[in-house]
């Protein structure tokens, strides 16, 4: 193996790393693509800011539906399948799309319909997804695996997939679906490829008392104060997060005056922040706690809230969007790794589901609340509520940050 491929997918993590990895980076690749198809098919069957709205919604509202479930399922069957079953449904509701494209009988209730059912297949399979890396690597390997599959989000789904969804769609609307039907396609052959995985029945049995299996996933959580508080610390800086992203691109074009191309300018710095983490993450790994990154991490999005609260000098904002991108990087690998290190294998799907329906729930109440806000107060008053929100969260938990880094590994976590 090059030294390059060495440093993207170390022997040490194991031959069914690789296929994870791959197939995980294909998808992002195909999700990046429709990040941006998807949205432009919309808006060029309708001029209605609600419809094309909704159809951002779809995302979230499976999650809020059906991620508790989704949890529940991961931890009932084997993974692997299901992984490969919920992205073999996304290729076939893509591939209804396609025809209904081909054929000129795509409506804007369709194109939502999709959204829907693919956001549904979606749910099943990153929470089944999200558990399949505790099983095949080490314990003290899931730092560098997580910030391997972060980097492919960061690149495929945030940095290469979108300009590469809008060209396609420029050539014509079905080409971008078609190609994200082959990259889903390839990810669930790519999936097909590992062995070690097992149904979560077959491992070390987590004894709850009384109460099926959500409730039972629930009950661990609620006594397990480490992941209690991760969990929530999740959901609260997602609501202060999401409250001025809702109208960045007004914040963008309006008080900046970088226009379109600035708006699109600020997410690809992001990114960019983001890949440096990449780059950087072993190193910090080595030489700095996971408690005293969590604490850094979480200062820093407290004062780049303020700094985009006080700016109006878009290479200011360019230069805060790209630390932005690196420490959440470390944050959300970090706070992953820590979470799969704490959680039982076979509470991970709904201990995972538990901590994306925070992220999403989160997400809906921080975009209605930076809406609102904007309208009463003005363009930056979100930013001011994402600075005073998240400082007031830190302080409160600043303590409990070493307790959650420090928690002793699950029993049945791999060494």
């Amino acid at each position: 193996m090059s030294r390059i491929g060495e440093w993207i997918a170390p022997r040490r993590l194991g031959p069914d790393f690789r296929w994870l990895l791959a197939s995980s980076w294909t998808s992002n690749i195909g999700d990046g693509i429709a990040l941006a198809a998807s949205p432009l098919l919309i808006a060029s069957l309708t001029s209605s800011p609600l419809l094309v709205a909704a159809g951002a919604a779809m995302q979230f509202l499976p999650w809020l539906l059906f991620g508790l479930f989704a949890g529940a399922v991961a931890d009932r069957y084997d993974r692997r399948t299901l992984v490969m079953l919920a992205n073999g449904s996304r290729a076939v509701v893509v591939a209804g799309l396609v025809g209904f494209l081909v054929t000129g009988q795509a409506t804007v209730g369709i194109v939502l319909a999709v959204a829907f059912l693919y956001g549904t297949a979606e749910v099943f399979a990153d929470t089944a997804g999200s558990t399949l890396l505790p099983m095949i690597v080490r314990g003290a390997d899931l730092g560098v695996g997580n910030a391997r599959l972060q980097a492919g989000f960061l690149v495929g789904n945030q940095l290469a997939g979108p300009p590469l969804g809008a060209f396609l769609f420029a050539a014509g609307a079905f080409w971008p679906f078609l190609v994200q039907i082959l990259c889903v396609t390839l990810a669930v052959l790519l999936i097909a490829r590992i062995a070690r995985t097992t149904k979560s029945d077959d491992d070390a049995p987590v004894t709850v008392r009384g109460g099926r299996p959500i409730r039972e996933g629930l009950r661990w959580l609620r006594g397990n104060p480490p992941v209690r508080t991760l969990v929530v610390i999740i959901l609260v800086f997602n609501v202060t997060w999401a409250a001025p992203w809702s109208i960045l691109v007004l914040y963008a074009t309006e008080r900046l005056g970088m226009g379109p191309v600035g708006f699109g300018a600020l997410t690809t710095a992001s990114a960019i922040g983001g890949i440096a983490a990449t780059v950087a993450f072993g190193w910090l790994e080595r030489r700095l706690s996971f408690a005293t990154l969590m604490r850094v991490c979480l200062t820093l999005e407290v004062l780049m809230h303020l700094g985009f609260a006080v700016t109006t000098v878009p290479a200011v904002a360019l230069a805060i969007m790209v630390g932005f991108g690196a420490y959440a990087f470390v944050w959300a690998t970090i706070s992953t790794t820590v979470r799969q290190r704490l959680v039982p294998l076979p509470l991970q799907g709904r201990i995972a589901a538990v901590n994306m329906v925070g992220v999403f729930g989160g997400l809906v109440i921080g975009q209605l609340l930076g809406g609102i806000l904007a309208q009463s107060f003005g363009i930056t008053a979100p930013w001011w509520f994402a600075f005073a929100g998240s400082a007031i969260t830190l302080v409160v938990i600043w303590r409990s940050i070493s307790a959650i880094a420090a928690a002793p590994p699950a029993a049945d976590a791999p060494r």
